[in-house]
């Protein structure tokens, strides 16, 4: 893959997509986007790939946010239309493979909100976040309003959205925004522990884990237990559920083939 804004690297199973705009500190215009789209596109089916892992060049910062320049020349109309940053975030969401944020400095604003959008959030300690974005009298409208509330409680995400606070790496910890905190030499390492704990697991069991998390707490506790329940249906009629259960009973370490 030939990129511009951003690098596409692998370790193992892992995929990294980095953006490289450290000049700007990772900044997020429409272009990065488009090419960050385009990688997760070709990685879906890259079998080699289990998991992907999001963070930005350098040691300074993740992603700083929008692009300021564009922000500045957009009116009404463009909140309205496809392509957007909100709607490549909900894409990452629930994008098939399990993605992590790997968060190696400043996470502002739409940088934040893709941290966000990823299923786990990994922070170095120097590592600041925050939704600045009512600064320029605008709302953090790539999912922030809605993710950080349903991640921290309603009531720390206004605190945070109203008053523009950019938080420590170890608040964002205490109040769950983010699992983990690590030095900044032992970030990487970090996320590669944690992905290979997932790695581990059956990918069609991961990928319907995801499923059933993020309709399941966008619907009533009801409809919720059904969609858990027609995915564990699904799951019993793989060839993964019975080397899973085969590999317990001999006490041996499963071989998951997705099927």
């Amino acid at each position: 893959m030939g990129f511009e804004n951003i690098k596409v690297e692998y370790s193992g199973r892992l995929a990294y997509i980095i953006i490289n705009r450290p000049e700007v500190r990772n900044a997020l215009n429409k272009h990065t986007l488009d090419e960050m789209k385009q990688a997760l596109e070709e990685l879906k089916t890259n079998l080699d790939v289990g998991c992907v892992v999001f963070t930005g060049a350098g040691e300074k910062s993740f992603a700083a946010g929008a692009d300021i320049a564009q922000l500045n020349e957009k009116g009404m109309l463009d909140a309205l239309q496809s392509g957007s940053m909100q709607e490549f975030y909900d894409y990452i969401e629930l994008y098939e493979k399990p993605t992590i944020a790997m968060i190696n400095g400043f996470a502002l604003g739409g940088g934040c909100e893709l941290a966000m959008a990823a299923d786990i959030r990994i922070a170095s300690t120097n590592a600041k976040l925050g939704l600045p974005e009512l600064n320029l009298s605008i709302i953090p409208g790539a999912g922030g309003t809605q993710r950080l509330a349903r991640i921290v409680g309603k009531g720390k995400a206004l605190e945070m959205i109203l008053t523009g606070k950019i938080i420590t790496a170890e608040e964002a910890e205490r109040i769950g925004l983010v699992s983990a905190v690590a030095e900044p030499a032992q970030l990487q390492a970090k996320v590669e522990e944690v992905a290979e704990q997932i790695l581990a697991k059956g990918p069609l069991a991961v990928r319907l884990a995801k499923l059933s998390v993020h309709y399941g707490t966008e619907t009533d506790i009801k409809t919720g237990l059904l969609i858990e329940k027609l995915s564990q249906a699904i799951l019993f009629a793989t060839e993964d559920k019975q080397e899973g259960t085969r590999a317990f009973l001999e006490k041996r370490k499963a071989n998951f083939q997705g099927k």
